[in-house]
This record gives C-alpha cells, structure tokens and sequence, in this order.
C-alpha cells in the first residue's frame, strides 16, 4: 500500500547523453561552415578558410569542454562571479594563443591572411570570451539543477526510509501490548482451566506465526486480514468467555481489496476494551466491510456504558497508531473516524484503492 516512486528507465539518462553529444556535434559542424563562409567572403581560399574554421573551432569546443569539465567538480559561491569572468578570459587568452601559433604554423605563404590573422585578434578573443563564458553559464545552471535534483532524491529517500522505520515502530508496538494480556490470561487459566490455557497457548502460536508472516508493509487482501483478525478474536473469546460475540460481515466484491496488514487488530481490540472493560453483560463486536467507490470502508462497532466509559477520549494508542499509519501510507489525515451515538461507538476506516 506504501506508495514508492517506480525506478526511472535507465536508458533514459543514455539517450540524454546521446542526444546532448549530436546537439553538440552539429552546433561544431555549423560553426566551422559559417566561418569559413564568412572567411570566404573575405577573399580567402577555400583551403585556409576551411583550415582557419576547423582548428578555431575545434580548439574552442576544447576550450568549452575543460570549463564545463571544471564547473562540475567546482563552482564559485553566489555574488562572486567574478572569478568566473576572470577564468573565462585567462582560458579564452590560452584559446587565442594556441589558436593563433597553430593556425600561423601551418599558413606559411599567405601574408594576407598573417595580417588578418593578426588584426582579428581582438575580435577572435571577444567572440571567444563570449562562447566560453556562454558554456560557462549553461554549466553552472546545468549542475546546479542535477545538484539539486540529487538533493531532492536523497531526500525522499531519507524520508521513505523515516516513514518505513516509523511504520514499523508502529507495527513492533502492539505485540508487547497484546502478548501481555494474553500470557496474563494463560496465566490465570492455567489452575483453573488448564484444557482452555492449552487453547489459548495454541491460538496465540498461530496468531503469532501468521502475523511473522507479515513483518513487512506489503497489502493483503481483506479476506486473509479477517482470517488473521479471526485468529485473534478467538484468543480474546477463551480470555473473555460468553461474554465476546462477534460478528463479521463483509460485500463478496470486497474479499480481494487490499488493506495494510494488521490494521484491524488495534481497532477491534479498542472495540473490545471499551466494550467489556467496563461492563459485565454479553457484549457484541460487528464488523463490516463494504466497497465505496475507490475506497474499502470497514465498519467496527461496539457497545459501551456512557456512566464509566468516555470512548470520544479513550482512543489511546491503538486508535492513534492506526491513523498515523494510514497517514504515513497515503498522506491523508480523513482515513479515520469515530463517533459514538446511542450508546454504541463506531470506528470507520477507510482504505484507498489504487
């Protein structure tokens, strides 16, 4: 019933990857057309114009590289840009002389292009300066943004692994509860009534093993909950005698819904000490299920003295734990109510189906 968010696809973050390098790869093949066409329109062959384009280019993609490369593993604090702009210009600077020595190396014959070469060094330096300071900035948003998506998971991980160790506190806290009103019970029957104390020591072994069976939070079907819940209710008869009845019905559509296991359990043993604890008559315990739209309601009732039992106040910790399960499992606060009219105290629950 615990709503866990499903493993993302991991090809996704592969095709991300994939997708990202072709976006590269044409904006490089686009830069070095454009450039040598510009350089073309300028008078130069088509040779140095191609030559110029792919190794300003290239060097630039390499120059791009190293600054998003370095803003993975740093990045400067907020309100202190200025040492970004400063690496920018220090590794557009290193661009340009690099660029400028190999392209003044391999074009020997051509002083036409040595002097242009020459005087577009200011303009090569602000164009580079801008490319890289432009990577610059789509890094750092870039990073910051899978910083904060890291964040954001180890977070909810941190709070599922919370929410997990608190539904099972929840869980680990009734058994001490009810084992010791059952040993008290066996203890008590074992001089009187020795056959019922063996009974009893048998039902509460197999009360026991089926709820070993469900120590984690996977959801059963109602059918097998009201199994386990009779287990118990057959525990608490040889403890109370003729003075339990219960009764348990439920909608034929409703046996396959699911429900957190041992979620009943509290409730009918709220149902069962106010309704006994303070009383001496037979007292009846009905429980109903039934399907409402996207919900299984369960319906639990019983009986009480208005002049020595207060059960508006008297949820105590059965009643409290099984609404901060279903609030820890659906993140709903309406999943539990109670009201007590005519001398009979209702508890509904209500278990949505997804």
């Amino acid at each position: 019933m615990s709503q866990r968010q499903s493993n993302p696809n991991p090809n996704n973050g592969v095709l991300s990857r994939s997708k990202i390098l072709l976006v590269i790869v044409q904006c490089i093949v686009a830069s070095i057309l454009s450039q040598t066409a510009i350089l073309l329109w300028f008078g130069f062959s088509f040779q140095i114009s191609l030559l110029d384009s792919t190794v300003s280019i290239l060097l630039l993609a390499i120059a791009c590289y190293l600054i998003g490369n370095n803003l993975k593993y740093y990045r400067p604090e907020k309100n202190r840009y200025l040492l970004m702009l400063m690496y920018c210009s220090i590794l557009a600077s290193l661009w340009l002389l690099v660029n400028n020595w190999v392209l003044d190396s391999i074009v020997l014959n051509d002083p036409h292009y040595t002097e242009f070469l020459y005087n577009s060094l200011p303009v090569r330096f602000f164009i580079g300066l801008l490319i890289i300071g432009l990577m610059a900035m789509v890094s750092v948003v870039w990073y910051t943004q899978e910083d904060q998506k890291e964040t954001e998971k180890r977070k909810i991980e941190a709070e599922t692994l919370a929410r997990d160790a608190e539904l099972y506190n929840l869980r680990q806290q009734l058994q001490p509860h009810f084992l010791f009103n059952s040993l008290n019970s066996i203890t008590a029957l074992i001089g009187s009534r020795p056959e019922e104390a063996r009974k009893m020591i048998h039902q509460l072994s197999d009360f026991l093993r089926g709820t070993l069976k469900k120590e984690d939070q996977q959801p059963v079907s109602l059918i097998d909950e009201l199994e386990h819940l009779q287990l118990y209710l057959d525990i608490e008869k040889v403890r109370f005698g003729h003075r339990l009845s219960t009764e348990i019905s439920y909608n034929e559509a409703c046996k396959s819904k699911l429900l957190p296991p041992m979620l009943l359990q509290p409730i009918v043993e709220n149902a069962i000490k106010f309704g006994l604890y303070d009383t001496t008559g037979v007292v009846t315990i009905s429980i109903f299920a039934e399907c409402l739209e996207n919900e299984l309601q369960i319906t639990v009732q019983n009986p009480y003295d208005p002049d020595t039992t207060r059960p508006k106040h008297g949820t105590g910790f059965g009643l409290s734990g099984v609404k901060r399960r279903l609030h820890l499992l659906f993140g709903r606060t309406d999943l539990l109510e109670t009201t007590s009219y005519s001398h009979i105290f209702t508890t509904i629950v209500k278990i949505p189906q997804v």
